[in-house]
């Protein structure tokens, strides 16, 4: 499989060249096209990868490239799916897959795969998921795709029995055909990405995608409070489980504030440090994951009250003197800040602001009953004031973080969350979000350490 063969990748990035050192390794020729001039690409890999034999074509997406003398075209899942080349290697009978589909062509014999797709929480579930099967057995676990980790980069790792856990995005599933997973789950499904498929029905075919392969020896995990998810799985052939935040069911369900995987109590909410009923849902769908591989509760339970969720994304920091902080630095807009808002029910300093780009936020107004105060921050801070000031809200403004950070601790009181998710961009000040919200978490740090009171 893929030994001597013409191959093009469409598209650098991780994915990009991860496919093509597996492949030049192989004894394939690659070509590799991409419309970004060779200068804004990482040089580093690109000589790397120029050094094994990989040719390179940057800057455009000549016509002529792409003819009948390819065996693949290895499509980067970001690429248009009505990419010229793309709707040319169909004329042409040119098989197009991605670098998922490619790598899970050269798995070893008797790996278990655990797939996992849904429009929201799929990396916190994959994350967690990752972490309670790593501690039940160790080296024999991978952690690959959408999460940052290109599958064909565990491949030389990789032995029959061991375990691939993983995040499957929507633009992945496209281009898979035998992509097999022994465990597949998903989240949820609300409309997203149309803008790259062109509509909801076409995004959650795609989603479903997942199970296509699938038999009954196979498992779903399904959100069983979830009705397209429902309704798109009717006629998949898996052994479907189902998890439930609403109704005590045949499953895994939160009954008060308890969550029981068929009738067995496995662990309390309070347990649980990463904040929402959204990912109440997570934890279940990893709880079933973990039972399906017949791991112990007690490993279970531990791994989950040491998560502390997805760096940046309504991350647990820690607790000071009884004030609780939560890092979702990655909440750039106003939806992602409403996720947080409704995720707690304890009194809410809430850090607003950033880079002025018009955001509306008023239309926090319905997510407001727990935020006692606001502290406004950033570009955009005089309108946060004037939001704050006619919801009646105590609010405080400073330019900084640092400064702002001081005041929220200042107006804290024991039980309270500091809650940094500012519905705005950060680059007013900070190169990227995530320099936000180590800056966050290092404040932390060093009011725990009596630096920064």
């Amino acid at each position: 499989m893929f030994k001597n063969q013409k191959i093009l990748i469409l598209g650098f990035a991780r994915s990009g060249y991860e496919a093509a050192k597996v492949l030049i390794k192989r004894g394939n020729e690659v070509i590799l096209n991409d419309s970004k001039k060779e200068e804004f690409l990482d040089q580093d890999k690109i000589n790397e990868l120029r050094e094994l034999g990989v040719k390179f074509i940057f800057g455009s997406h000549p016509d002529d490239l792409l003819d009948s003398s390819f065996n693949y075209l290895i499509k980067n899942p970001g690429v248009p799916i009505h990419h010229k080349y793309v709707l040319e290697a169909r004329k042409l009978g040119i098989e197009v897959i991605n670098e998922v589909e490619m790598a899970y062509r050269l798995f070893p014999d008797d790996v278990t795969l655990i797939a996992i797709t849904g429009t929201n929480g799929k990396t916190t579930t994959t994350s967690l998921s990752f972490d309670i099967v790593k501690a039940a057995f160790g080296d024999r676990v991978f952690l690959a795709g959408n999460i940052g980790y290109p599958l064909s980069s565990i491949l030389e790792q990789l032995k029959s029995g061991d375990i691939v856990v993983m995040e499957v995005s929507c633009q992945q599933l496209e281009n898979l055909s035998t992509f097999h997973p022994n465990i597949a789950v998903m989240t949820n499904l609300s409309p997203a990405h149309i803008d790259f498929f062109g509509s909801y029905e076409i995004y959650k075919k795609v989603k479903v995608k997942l199970f296509q392969n699938q038999t009954a020896k196979d498992i779903a995990i399904l959100n069983v409070e979830n009705g397209d998810v429902l309704d798109e799985t009717k006629r998949i052939l898996s052994t479907k489980k189902f998890f439930s935040s609403e109704n005590s069911i045949n499953g895994c369900y939160l009954d008060g504030k308890d969550i029981y995987y068929y009738g067995e109590k496995i662990l309390s909410r309070d347990d649980i440090l990463i904040a929402g009923i959204h990912n109440v849902e997570n934890v279940m769908a990893a709880i079933m994951v973990a039972k399906e591989l017949n791991i112990s509760n007690d490993i279970i339970v531990d791994t989950i009250r040491k998560f502390t969720g997805v760096e940046h994304r309504l991350e647990y920091v820690n607790t000071v003197e009884g004030r609780k902080f939560y890092n979702d630095t990655e909440a750039t807009n106003i939806k992602c800040t409403q996720i947080a808002l409704s995720s707690f029910d304890s009194p809410i300093i809430l850090i607003l602001g950033g880079l002025e780009r018009g955001q509306d936020f008023f239309e926090l107004s319905d997510y407001l009953e727990h935020v006692k105060s606001i502290v406004a921050i950033g570009e955009c801070r005089k309108r946060v004031v004037q939001f704050a000031n006619i919801m009646e809200i105590p609010v405080y403004s400073y330019e900084f973080l640092k400064d702002g950070f001081k005041k929220c601790y200042e107006i804290s009181k024991k039980g309270d969350i500091i809650l940094l998710s500012p519905a705005s961009a950060s680059w007013d000040q900070y190169s990227e979000c995530e320099v936000r919200g180590d800056e966050f978490k290092r404040l932390v740090f060093e009011l725990e350490n009596g630096k920064n009171r």
